[in-house]
C-alpha cells in the first residue's frame, strides 16, 4: 500500500497532465522522447514530401496519405536541433493534435521509433524549470525507465496555437 500512496503523491506533485500509461518512444539524435500512444494514429516510412511555400522551416510540407493531405513537421528543426539526412530508420508518426474544438491529423518526422513503454506514475517526474526564457510547456514530464530518461511530450502543445492553426488549414 505504501507504494500506491507514494505513486499517488508523485502523480499529484507532477500534475494531472503527466499521466501514467503507454508511450510510443522515439529518438531525435541521442535524445529519447515519448508520445501518449492514444494520440498516435500510425507510423509510416518516410515518403515524398511536397514543400509548401512560405511556411516555417520546421514545416517540411505535406504528404498524401491514402488520399488525405497531411501536414508534416520535422521535430528536429522545431526543437532547434541540426537537420539530419534521412536514413532507413527515419519515419513519420501520424498523430491527432487538438486544434480549437476539434482535432488535426499531422505527421511528425523522427529519426527512429524505439518501443512502446508502460510508464507508471511513480516513474514520472516534473519537467525541470529552466527559467522564463525556455518554453517547456510541451513537456508532460520526465519518465525514468530503467537507467534512461525519456522526455514525455504533450503533442497538443508541441506547436503553438498559431502554428497549429496554420497546419490545420493544410488539412
Amino acid at each position: 500500500m505504501a507504494g500506491s500512496r507514494a505513486e499517488t503523491d508523485m502523480a499529484t506533485a507532477v500534475g494531472m497532465s503527466a499521466q501514467a500509461g503507454k508511450y510510443l518512444t522515439f529518438k531525435l539524435g541521442a535524445e529519447e522522447f515519448g508520445l501518449e500512444i492514444l494520440k498516435v494514429q500510425e507510423i509510416i516510412k518516410m515518403m515524398e514530401i511536397t514543400r509548401v511555400p512560405r511556411t516555417p522551416e520546421f514545416v517540411r510540407g505535406v504528404i498524401n496519405l491514402r488520399g488525405k493531405v497531411i501536414p508534416v513537421t520535422d521535430l528536429r528543426l522545431k526543437f532547434g536541433m541540426d537537420a539530419m539526412a534521412t536514413t532507413d530508420k527515419t519515419c513519420v508518426i501520424v498523430v491527432q493534435v487538438a486544434h480549437g474544438e476539434g482535432r488535426v491529423t499531422m505527421g511528425i518526422i523522427v529519426d527512429e521509433v524505439s518501443e512502446v513503454l508502460d510508464v507508471t506514475a511513480g516513474q514520472i517526474e516534473p519537467a525541470p524549470e529552466f527559467g522564463s526564457s525556455a518554453d517547456t510547456e510541451f513537456i508532460l514530464g520526465m519518465g525514468k525507465v530503467g537507467k534512461k530518461v525519456v522526455m514525455l511530450l504533450d503533442v497538443d502543445k508541441v506547436l503553438s496555437t498559431a502554428e497549429a492553426a496554420a497546419l490545420g488549414s493544410m488539412n
